[in-house]
């Protein structure tokens, strides 16, 4: 059965973006945006909420966005084969390839994704995760913490949750930025 993994890039405090909405302190290099694709080769599916899909879909829609840097080439080439569904209510309609419309984030929607999905699932964005923390259908969290404190914003898990995490693995890059990959205790 497909995995659910949450993967987020958080601040040292806890939050995904400030309280602007800014995440630019949350830029990978390129040996860091190497490691997160290469461990996105096992993804066939990504869940995504309004917000998240419309600044993921840059990865299929702005070619500009990946020039310069290889790692950034070969994750938008992952993007644009992988199955995206967008949880909104709100949109209308979608405009990237193999991506489809569901207009709540329900259980069963959840499963019907993971019966169709040929391999892992990424729930992408703190507002999504949230719902699917609280349903209890992730397995995995992947933090990529960066060195920075922002001091509010986003928050990267909701509050009030209550998580028995086992480490699996953490990896160190040179910017400073630290990978922890966590399983879901049941």
């Amino acid at each position: 059965m497909a995995r659910i993994i949450y993967s987020v890039a958080s601040s040292l405090d806890g939050y995904n973006s400030d309280a602007q909405g800014d995440f630019s302190w949350a830029f990978p290099d390129e040996a860091v945006v190497a490691a997160l694709t290469a461990d996105a080769e096992s993804v066939s599916t990504y869940l995504l909420g309004r917000r998240m899909y419309e600044t993921m879909a840059v990865w299929e829609t702005d070619p500009s966005a990946a020039e310069g840097s290889p790692a950034s080439e070969e994750f938008a080439q992952l993007w644009q084969r992988t199955e995206k569904i967008v949880f909104s209510s709100s949109l209308e309609h979608v405009w990237t390839t193999r991506t489809r419309l569901e207009p709540a984030f329900t259980l069963e929607a959840v499963e019907r994704a993971r019966a169709e999905a040929s391999g892992d699932i990424t729930v992408e964005g703190p507002t999504l995760a949230s719902a699917a923390l609280r349903l209890g259908v992730v397995d995995v969290v992947e933090l990529l913490l960066c060195p920075a404190v922002v001091g509010g914003g986003t928050r990267v898990f909701p509050d009030g949750l209550s998580l028995d995490l086992r480490l699996a693995r953490e990896r160190r890059f040179d910017n400073g930025m630290v990978q922890m990959t966590y399983d879901v205790g049941r």
